[in-house]
């Protein structure tokens, strides 16, 4: 089995990359550096899996295909997709400068978008697949000071509806991910106590759970939230 990782070295990502090589699959991700993909790969010796690392920035849609394009000469076959790559920037949307709006638009929708459509042709010729599509509780509440947030996550679980539709007249699965606050390097030099988060480990093990389902069940969205916070 073959899962692909946008923005896999760190958080969420590794967390879901570890969890699935952990349980036999072969892995490509992307991250914008070559020493976070150093550092990712030597966490994951221990699984015995192949491991195809690439240098994409997914913020530029050249990267984002060059990506794809590479991965698909090394997997001919693409069972799991996890489009995991965002950025969280805060701000008043009538005073941010565009560009700050426009670098989430490209990472928090623009990158899922593109990779969704070309591993989803693959899928859609396979008659199988899954895509996760890492969401936000912000998909569907406004964050304070974090409109431009709220506003891109919410479109990504638009268009992981829409692909869901799309796709599964031919068996592909599409399954959102809404996670609440997660102990992730954003949280750095919080007050907060560690186990009051969420745990990225507790969003690769709901990811490793959905894959294990039926074949015949698709689990359309998942919230995942700290009981208090």
């Amino acid at each position: 089995m073959n899962a692909i990782i946008t923005a896999g070295t760190k958080g969420i990502g590794k967390a879901i990359a570890i969890k699935l090589a952990e349980n036999g699959y072969d892995l490509a991700v992307c991250a914008r550096n070559q020493t976070s993909l150093d550092q990712l790969y030597e966490s994951l010796k221990h699984t015995g899996r192949k491991v195809f690392l690439h240098v994409a920035d997914c913020s530029v849609k050249a990267d984002v295909y060059s990506f794809c394009e590479v991965v698909q000469k090394q997997m001919p076959v693409a069972d799991v997709l996890v489009n995991n790559a965002g950025t969280y920037l805060q701000g008043v949307m009538l005073d941010e400068a565009d560009d700050q709006f426009e670098t989430q638009l490209n990472l928090n929708l623009n990158a899922a978008y593109y990779t969704s459509k070309f591993f989803g042709k693959m899928m859609r010729t396979q008659q199988s697949g899954h895509i996760f599509n890492i969401c936000s509780v912000a998909s569907k509440q406004i964050v304070e000071n974090a409109g431009g947030y709220s506003v891109t996550k919410a479109a990504l679980l638009s268009l992981n509806h829409v692909f869901r539709e799309e796709l599964s007249k031919y068996n592909v699965k599409v399954t959102a991910v809404l996670p609440g606050s997660t102990l992730t390097s954003s949280w750095e030099g919080t007050s907060i106590p560690a186990g009051r988060f969420v745990q990225p480990e507790d969003i690769a093990n709901a990811i490793h759970t959905i894959l294990n389902l039926s074949s015949g069940v698709n689990v359309d969205e998942i919230t995942i939230k700290p009981v208090q916070f």
